[in-house]
């Protein structure tokens, strides 16, 4: 049997662990997912919500990531379910790096060995990930993937009917006797006996469903009036109160999946629930990241209002309190939306949207009504012959707009912009920027909604002028600095006041 190699006082200062402690005791949730608890009489690790009987504060250790608490010994309970635990937002430059290492990792952890790429993609080399890795969660990069795979494996064992094999494909692993090596090792029971945990159930019926957890309280439906508002007829729509969109995404053996995903909200269990078409399980680490991204779950609510609050004594009611910061599922689709909208209205753009898709999009099978295309990739629009304005001009989209368009599929398709989770937004910007048509507003937007900047911000936006008139932009910019490093909050909490 494996032996817990941290006790309290080895982890953290005593003062410290009386603070995660007391968190503990009172269940409270704006602590979910910012530490894990080791209890040391069950051998389990629980999230700070979790509902067991309450262990005695010396059986309690504390670790800041599900990865750190397994290598300690711990494995994870099956009452709260760790797996299902809200992420953290990179907010101060120190941990940035790490931060968005993890979140690149879980994206992507059904690739095979991508620390070195990872490390690249964020300006560094895999030794200096890896040093800061061990300094900020004192686990490495490998340990943490092999925890993302894992814990993957049991939100799939846990939920849904797939196969073990299935399982084990979906979330990584390169052989089912490697998953059921390492998963008996990790956790000390095989993966079969969560399945056996579970209720009788229909067989899928071409699609799976997994839960991802947030931190309450969390405005869902003001979120999915903003989705719904610029909503591309075909590629996505809001009905009944839940989001469904279409997808695709190249998969580790060179090909490309496609299908649709289904967001629907269970305040109940702080999660949302995730239906994703089967055709999609070859990439569904890619596709859960993507849901996480686009619905803003890894945000801190409470940190965001404390540093947000005082915008009601410029504006009453300016602030409140679960508002999320809108992300994007397609980042070239988000991108291109971005071009579309400059100086015309929203419901505009959407049109041009709406003709670009059924002129150039990837006609999609999904049996859902409503979901009938793939928006056109970066590498369509680059393979496009002529002259671009022969193809987009003709739709109504102005021939400088055209232009930008082809310029931002070419800087796609050669990387020459990190449009992802960067660890130096600020610097993708100033790139951007020298794109012909992109300027500050457009720029700034982009990296709000597609590489996840809290703190990009728009004072020359028109929604935020007028918010916050008769300021000029030069004033409300002055005044978005006491709204540091949330700014991108401060620009969605003045858009939903209007």
């Amino acid at each position: 049997m494996r032996t817990h190699s941290q006790t309290p006082s080895e982890k953290s200062d005593p003062q410290e662990s009386r603070v995660w402690y007391e968190a503990f005791k009172r269940k409270d949730s704006r602590f979910d997912g910012r530490f894990f608890v080791g209890v040391l009489s069950t051998g389990v690790y629980c999230r700070p919500v979790c509902r067991a009987r309450l262990p005695r504060a010396a059986n309690c250790t504390f670790y800041d990531t599900a990865a750190e608490a397994e290598r300690a010994g711990f494995r994870p309970c099956l009452l709260c379910r760790p797996e299902l635990a809200p992420g953290n937002a990179p907010v101060d430059a120190k941990a940035a790096l790490v931060y968005r290492a993890a979140k690149l990792m879980e994206e992507n952890c059904a690739h095979g060995d991508v620390v070195r790429e990872i490390a690249k993609r964020l300006g560094c080399t895999d030794r200096h990930l890896r040093r800061a890795f061990l300094e900020k969660f004192r686990v490495t990069p490998v340990e943490y993937m092999q925890t993302c795979r894992l814990l993957l494996a049991k939100n799939l064992l846990t939920s849904t009917t797939l196969s073990v094999l299935n399982v084990a494909m979906a979330a990584g692993f390169g052989s089912l006797r490697r998953f059921n090596d390492l998963f008996k090792k990790r956790y000390r029971l095989a993966p079969t006996a969560l399945r056996k945990k579970l209720p009788d159930a229909e067989k899928n019926k071409g699609s799976i469903t997994v839960s991802l957890g947030y931190r309450p309280p969390y405005r869902w439906q003001k979120l999915l009036d903003f989705l719904e508002f610029r909503s591309i007829p075909g590629v996505e729509k809001v009905e009944g109160g839940e989001y469904f969109r279409t997808a695709r995404f190249a998969t580790g053996d060179g090909r490309e999946a496609r299908g649709w995903v289904r967001v629907a909200h269970q305040p109940e269990n702080r999660t949302l629930a995730v239906s994703v078409d089967v055709a999609l399980l070859p990439a569904l680490p890619q596709v859960l990241s993507r849901v996480r991204h686009l619905f803003d779950l890894c945000c801190d609510p409470g940190a965001v209002h404390e540093s947000l609050a005082s915008m009601n004594a410029i504006k009453p009611g300016a602030c409140v309190p679960g508002t999320r910061l809108p992300g994007s599922f397609d980042t070239f689709e988000m991108a291109v939306r971005a071009v579309l909208g400059q100086q015309i209205t929203v419901k505009a753009a959407r049109t041009l949207a709406t003709r670009i898709v059924n002129a150039h999009g990837t006609p999609i099978q999904t049996g859902v009504d409503g979901l009938t295309h793939v928006f056109p990739s970066a590498g369509d629009i680059v393979a496009l012959d002529g002259p671009i304005e022969n193809h987009l001009c003709a739709l109504g989209v102005t021939g400088a707009r055209a232009r930008t368009i082809l310029e931002l599929a070419k800087a796609f398709e050669t990387g020459t912009v990190d449009f992802s989770l960067c660890a130096q937004p600020d610097a993708e910007v100033k790139k951007l920027m020298t794109l012909p048509g992109i300027g500050a507003w457009t720029a700034h937007y982009i990296a709000m909604r597609a590489m996840g900047w809290p703190d990009a911000f728009l004072e020359t936006d028109y929604g935020v002028k007028k918010a916050l008139a008769p300021r000029s932009s030069k004033e409300i910019l002055a005044l978005a600095e006491n709204w540091r490093p949330w700014r991108g909050y401060a620009t969605v909490n003045l858009w939903n006041t209007l």
